[in-house]
């Protein structure tokens, strides 16, 4: 289990390189499935570092294509990050492993931390399976700043909760409220999530233990995937391989569900 934990890394940065996006969102699952991490704390935290890096990379590439805008990360990326590193530092340590009992149900922090994670998931697949539009903007660029700041605290949170990069929140937030183009949505929004994750793992350092060894090398084979994957997205449909990977999230996100409250 523990070698196709690995190979599955490949595959999220190979996933990342080819469609933009949608691998980071099953980080969590082969943490905790397949390395055997903690899900609460441990398998989230190890997935900011991861989804962060990769981000990071995707970033760069975008911004040497022209396709980030700096002012709109900064204004939306600035709450975000303050509200993931608050989540990661203060918020997820003080919640009980056991949050409430219902006579013979026990609904445990593991149990909210994957039951949400399922559902994110699913709401992910579903912008993959029906895609992104471009939306046609008119009149100057224009910040709606109380938005902003509203939905940069929530992905934050969310963020912080479950590990998720939340590229399905940010990208049409980005769109609709900073008025982008859709290329330079995608491109700013890896630069955010890059920033609030890797901010969002600084407030982990001091609350859990980290086991450097296998997160860099977890992150170390996620990358060489972006890079192989890159290459390949030259030769391969994205559109149809993303509607695809969709449909294997959505897959993924309910048996998780169903797994994580024992119907399954």
């Amino acid at each position: 289990m523990e070698i196709l934990g690995y190979i599955s890394a490949i595959l999220i940065g190979l996933s990342l390189g080819l469609i933009g996006g949608g691998g980071s969102i099953l980080t969590v699952p082969i943490l905790v499935y397949l390395l055997g991490i903690e899900a609460a704390e441990t398998a989230p935290a190890y997935s900011l570092f991861v989804v962060g890096i990769a981000s990071l990379i995707g970033a760069s590439i975008k911004y040497k294509q022209g396709f980030v805008d700096i002012k709109t990360a900064i204004v939306f990326g600035f709450p975000a990050i303050i509200a993931v590193y608050g989540t990661r530092r203060f918020l997820v340590p003080e919640i009980p492993d056991e949050i409430f009992t219902i006579e013979n149900f026990v609904f445990t922090k593991r149990l909210f931390v994957m039951g949400l994670f399922a559902i994110l998931m699913i709401l992910a697949s579903v912008s993959m399976i029906k895609g992104r539009k471009e939306i046609v903007q008119s009149g100057g660029r224009k910040f709606n700043y109380p938005l902003i700041l509203i939905e940069g605290i929530l992905v934050g949170v969310l963020t912080g909760l479950v590990g998720a990069g939340g590229g399905f929140i940010i990208i049409p937030a980005l769109v609709i409220f900073s008025n982008l183009p859709m290329k330079k949505a995608i491109g700013t929004s890896l630069v955010i999530i890059a920033a609030k994750s890797l901010f969002g793992f600084l407030g982990d350092l001091s609350v859990i233990t980290i086991d450097w060894k296998l997160l860099l090398g977890f992150t170390t084979l996620a990358v060489v995937g972006i890079f192989i994957g890159n290459q390949l997205s030259h030769k391969i449909n994205g559109a149809k391989l993303k509607k695809g990977f969709g449909w294997f999230v959505l897959v993924m996100g309910i048996v998780i569900l169903l797994k994580e409250t024992q119907i399954f």
